[in-house]
């Protein structure tokens, strides 16, 4: 495209874009010259830029995915998003509102953080997983990088049990990139990563894990699947006394109460009672609100099932 002709037909400039991001170099190929280019990104002009060498093909505020291809853009052709931008690309919904854009190049790149943009060097460039048409850095990855920068535990926790429960990685996958990866901001994460690997799938059950040595009770298994006489599934309760068949469920409103949740919960509920087991469920909330009534309501449970003679219940690992 000559020079000067491109405004007959900005359309172009579009399609050479991506959602509208188009790097300055670009733009001077397609007819734009540079300080055109940057003239028309000046306060109350048609166009922005977001970053160095980067412009934004309008004036209304940048949308989420309109500031991820600029940093992608600004960073160079090797750039994997990572981090919580990364887990908040796989679906995850326990990731910290933050304006940032965690990106990971090859370490021989010089390219800098800027703005919004933070720029890790690695030397273990990951092989990325395209998304929506995004190269992200692999679920353990992007979990692990947005760890790391967190620091403190209810987010941590948080977003690791959310990425394990919901089946984007396994708690042995994350065990792996951590000892493959940076030392440094990890010691949250590990902590964390040892209440996983022990069975906890939620921020819930890490939290019941804590609050059941307050009980005295022998240590329950956690998340095995229990069948009756006959190798019917009974369920998978979250902590369960195999010695007097007393099974713990930490219902959430989120995932047990929905019109649908609701119906398979007591489903559920009827086959343990079909089943001989005693159930106790809490929500959430109490384990942090009143620890000490939920411990005494444990306590109580097991004696109760001490009283009847244990029922015909099979045990599984998953």
């Amino acid at each position: 495209m000559r020079r000067g002709t491109w405004a007959a037909d900005p359309h172009v400039l579009q399609q050479h874009s991506r959602h509208g991001a188009i790097t300055v170099a670009v733009l001077d190929e397609l007819g734009v010259p540079p300080r055109t280019a940057y003239r028309r990104c000046v306060p109350n002009g048609p166009w922005q830029r977001p970053l160095p060498g980067i412009v934004l093909l309008g004036n209304s505020p940048p949308t989420r995915r309109q500031l991820v291809e600029a940093a992608l853009l600004y960073a160079g052709p090797e750039a994997v998003v990572t981090g919580l931008e990364g887990c908040r690309q796989y679906g995850l919904r326990a990731v910290p509102e933050q304006p940032t854009v965690h990106l990971l190049v090859p370490h021989d790149r010089q390219v800098k953080s800027s703005d919004y943009v933070i720029v890790e060097r690695t030397t273990r460039p990951p092989e990325p997983v395209i998304r929506d048409g995004l190269p992200l850095a692999p679920p353990a990855r992007s979990v692990l990088d947005a760890c790391r920068r967190l620091r403190a535990f209810d987010p941590v926790r948080a977003l690791m049990a959310e990425a394990v429960q919901r089946g984007r990685v396994a708690p042995g996958i994350l065990a792996h990139e951590l000892e493959m990866g940076s030392r440094r901001g990890t010691s949250v994460p590990r902590e964390v990563l040892k209440d996983l690997l022990s069975g906890a799938r939620s921020v819930a059950e890490i939290d019941g894990k804590q609050m059941w040595g307050r009980t005295g009770l022998p240590a329950p298994a956690w998340n095995v699947d229990l069948f009756d006489r006959n190798g019917r599934f009974i369920a998978r309760p979250d902590g369960w006394c195999d010695e007097v068949a007393l099974a713990w469920e930490i219902d959430s409103y989120e995932y047990h109460f929905g019109r649908g949740d609701y119906a398979r919960t007591l489903a559920r509920n009827a086959r343990y009672a079909a089943a001989g087991v005693v159930l106790v469920q809490t929500i959430p909330t109490r384990l942090r609100t009143e620890p000490d009534v939920v411990a005494a309501e444990l306590v109580a449970a097991y004696r109760a099932a001490v009283g009847r003679p244990r029922p015909d219940v099979v045990v599984k690992v998953p």
